[in-house]
């Protein structure tokens, strides 16, 4: 067995579909046959018996199983570990799809319905299932090493004991990781691991050779969605653990893809899950690689792992100001436009003098004229790293314009425009 984890989610589904196929028959719902010749000689006469089309009535109820807490893991983990168009070949009839959401979804009902072939009442046997799923797996995996990552996720705990996050990764609790390295499994049972699977040896192509390395790539862009997922911020280790084609564990710097200030917890639930598979796609596929925004993120990015509340207040204005004040600060135009996008109409006067006063207080750092209360530095870093936070969150899922300075204007001319009205 090469995957226990898509073997453990496919059981998982299994079984709940049958209880659900098993309770659509006993509903009256009613399994077609069809009739087919049976081998025989020529001298014998022709034989036909009944075959179910248990095919059929899976693919009936696809929108029912759909809803199943099951099936959604599924479909992830299937569309995770890729090498699904030779088990489609084999078992579908219909042309294949190009979404590879499409794939998964019409894989795992061939899979379902190789499960039960020439079944009449949707019972689970461990036998069939093992048949059907070693079938899969030698399709899926053919001439394929695998490689997995392991490293451990700091800032974040999972209800569940694992979460499918696709393109091969998957969250998870220490304890759950089955053959894992000791030491990554070692520690606080909350504790949460980052699980990277893909084909070939792929990190061996890394930054020390001069490549593009995938596999940092993929933590780095997991670790700048987390953060900007929830306000507790989320890290890496320095290093992780990696092996090839079921060979030894050995350790493995991480580099650029680590480090960063954990400020809490955050705790996904069973009903978050699908939200935050949903919003660390969707950011790694918007992600800038150049441009204000870019720079914005990798700025913000830079001031989550600062250790200094001073470092990542400076971090965090100039993520801002290339956002939203490309006059330059001389122009102290930042607090009002920073306003206009973050406050109601009504708390805008208030919120552009709060933010003016944070745009002071780095004044008065940088020469150093006074020494601010600790514990209220890191209030206002808070503060600000929020609003960031916030405006970079709504413009990667397309809810704001990447031209935000000219959103805020905007808005800032039509409180010009009402005002007179008003009074």
């Amino acid at each position: 067995m090469r995957n226990r984890q898509l073997r453990a989610v496919l059981a998982t589904f299994a079984e709940e579909a049958a209880w659900q196929l098993a309770s659509d028959m006993a509903d009256g719902h009613e399994l077609a046959f069809e009739i087919v010749e049976s081998a025989s000689s020529r001298r014998q006469p022709t034989l036909y018996c009944y075959r179910p089309l248990t095919a059929a009535f899976i693919d009936e109820r696809r929108s029912i199983l759909s809803r199943l807490e099951s099936y959604l893991p599924a479909v992830h983990a299937l569309q995770a570990c890729g090498g699904l168009d030779g088990y489609l070949q084999t078992h579908v009839a219909q042309g294949i799809p190009r979404d590879p959401r499409r794939c998964a979804e019409l894989g795992l009902r061939a899979f379902l319905g190789r499960i039960f072939e020439d079944s009449t009442d949707f019972v689970l046997q461990s036998e069939r299932f093992d048949r059907a799923y070693d079938e899969l797996e030698e399709v899926v995996h053919e001439g394929v090493a695998e490689t997995v990552l392991v490293c451990a996720v700091l800032g974040l705990e999972l209800e569940s004991g694992e979460v499918a996050m696709g393109d091969g990764l998957t969250l998870m609790r220490a304890e759950v990781l089955e053959d894992g390295p000791a030491d990554a499994v070692r520690g606080d049972g909350a504790r949460t691991l980052a699980v990277l699977r893909w084909d070939g040896n792929l990190w061996a192509g890394g930054a020390e050779a001069g490549g593009h390395d995938p596999g940092r790539l993929r933590l780095e862009r997991l670790i700048a969605a987390l953060r900007l997922f929830d306000e507790a911020g989320a890290a890496l280790t320095p290093v992780g653990w990696t092996r090839a084609a079921g060979g030894p564990w050995q350790l493995v710097s991480l580099g650029a893809a680590a480090g960063g200030i954990v400020h809490g917890r955050c705790l996904i639930t069973a009903a978050q899950e699908d939200e935050l598979r949903a919003f660390c796609n969707l950011v790694g596929r918007r992600m800038p690689r150049s441009g204000e925004l870019a720079w914005a993120v990798r700025r913000f990015e830079l001031g989550c792992t600062r250790e200094r509340d001073d470092d990542a207040l400076s971090d965090h204005l100039m993520a801002l100001r290339a956002l939203l004040e490309p006059e330059g600060p001389q122009s102290g135009r930042l607090a009002g436009r920073l306003a206009a996008l973050c406050a109601q109409p009504h708390e805008r006067a208030a919120f552009t003098s709060r933010v003016a006063h944070i745009v002071a207080l780095e004044r008065t750092l940088i020469h150093g004229s006074t020494a601010p209360d600790a514990a209220m530095l890191t209030a206002v870093v808070d503060e600000l790293s929020g609003h960031l936070r916030a405006v970079l969150r709504d413009v990667l899922c397309g809810h704001l314009d990447a031209d935000l300075r000219g959103v805020a204007d905007g808005l800032l001319a039509a409180d010009l425009v009402e005002a007179p009205t008003q009074a």
